[in-house]
C-alpha cells in the first residue's frame, strides 16, 4: 500500500505552467502570415481567437474547409490544431505541418489568451 501512496503523491503534482512570454516568442513563427492587433494578412488576425468561432474572423477570406469546421478556439481545439493542422481540419489551406512539442503549443494558447 505504501508504493500506492507514493504514486498518488505523484499525481498531486502540479502541471508545467504556461508561460504567455514563451509563447509570444513562439508566436514569432506564426508572425510570418498573422497579425495580433486585427488586421488581416496571408492569415486571418488571431486578436481574439480564443472562444471566437472557426472561419468568422471579420474580413478574411477562408477556405470552405475552415468556413464549414464547427470549432469553437479554446485550448483543446487550438492545441489538437496547432498541433496538427489538416487533421483537425480537413482541407484548410494554411501551409503549416504544426508544432510537435507540447509546451510551445501549451505556452502559444497561453499567449494567444492575452490577444483580446
Amino acid at each position: 500500500m505504501a508504493a500506492l501512496g507514493s504514486l498518488g503523491f505523484l499525481f498531486a503534482l502540479p502541471a508545467s505552467a504556461q508561460d504567455a512570454a514563451e509563447g509570444k516568442q513562439v508566436f514569432t513563427q506564426c508572425s510570418v502570415c498573422h497579425s495580433t492587433d486585427g488586421t488581416n494578412n496571408v492569415g486571418p488576425s488571431l486578436k481574439g481567437i480564443v472562444g471566437r468561432k472557426a472561419g468568422t474572423f471579420a474580413g478574411f477570406h477562408y477556405s470552405h474547409a475552415m468556413k464549414a469546421a464547427n470549432i469553437a478556439w479554446s485550448d483543446q481545439p487550438l492545441d489538437a490544431y496547432i498541433a496538427n493542422p489538416q487533421k483537425v481540419v480537413p482541407g484548410n489551406v494554411m501551409p503549416f505541418s504544426g508544432l510537435a512539442a507540447d509546451k510551445q503549443r501549451a505556452d502559444l494558447i497561453a499567449y494567444l489568451k492575452t490577444l483580446k
